[in-house]
């Protein structure tokens, strides 16, 4: 076995561990019913993603997962908590049918889709053609970042990309005001209900 022979083993043996936990990780989603596990595994499932994809070299991608899936989704999941219960209610009949039938019905429509996909590596699909050979080209003569997909984005496309942050800001942003902190909070005016509550209680008792 060649050196290159090696490294493509140990890749293909990465990407295959790392596809293998995030299956177990979604199985383990779907099947618990403590929201704080949940919420926990999805930040694990969105870190694991950013790894395959960082080994995928698609490191601009994995980036945004880490940033978004496993930090700001899992903070404002967490945030959400504080206004529903900590169980999820189990669903009966076909409310557990149909959601998996819908699932299946959906990866069929991707698999079929992909029959009409270029080969991996094709110099003359798409990709490979037309504006994506001009990137090829000039990108790292231009800009000396070796990584092309991240040069676009950070400067061919720079504005586009900064457009896009402004937006997942301003949903987080939005989603933060509707949860509210502090003593604005739902969760804070529940919590002073309670004491209240307790303090009538003690009172009458008394």
């Amino acid at each position: 076995m060649t050196g290159f022979e090696g490294a493509t083993l140990a890749i293909d043996l990465l990407n295959i561990t790392l596809l293998t936990i995030l299956f177990v990780v979604a199985i383990a989603i779907a099947r618990l019913r403590s929201l704080f596990a949940i919420v926990m595994l999805s930040g694990i499932y969105s870190l694991v993603s950013a790894t395959w994809f960082v080994a995928l070299d698609a490191v601009d991608v994995a980036f945004t997962e880490a940033a978004v899936g496993a930090g700001i989704s899992t903070a404002l999941f967490l945030g959400a908590m504080v206004l529903t219960s900590r169980t999820a209610k189990a669903e009966k009949g076909a409310a557990r049918i149909i959601p998996l039938l819908v699932v299946i019905a959906t990866g069929a429509i991707l698999i079929y889709a992909t029959i009409d996909l270029p080969g991996f590596g094709d110099a003359t699909s798409p990709a490979n053609t037309g504006v994506g050979v001009e990137f090829i080209e000039r990108t790292y003569p231009e800009i000396a970042i070796p990584n092309i997909v991240t040069a676009v984005l950070a400067s061919y496309r720079g504005f586009d990309t900064l457009g896009e942050v402004g937006v997942v800001f301003a949903a987080g942003l939005a989603v933060s005001l509707l949860l509210g902190f502090g003593e604005r909070s739902l969760g804070a005016s529940v919590r002073r209900e309670d004491q209240l509550t307790g303090l009538k209680k003690d009172e009458e008792e008394s």
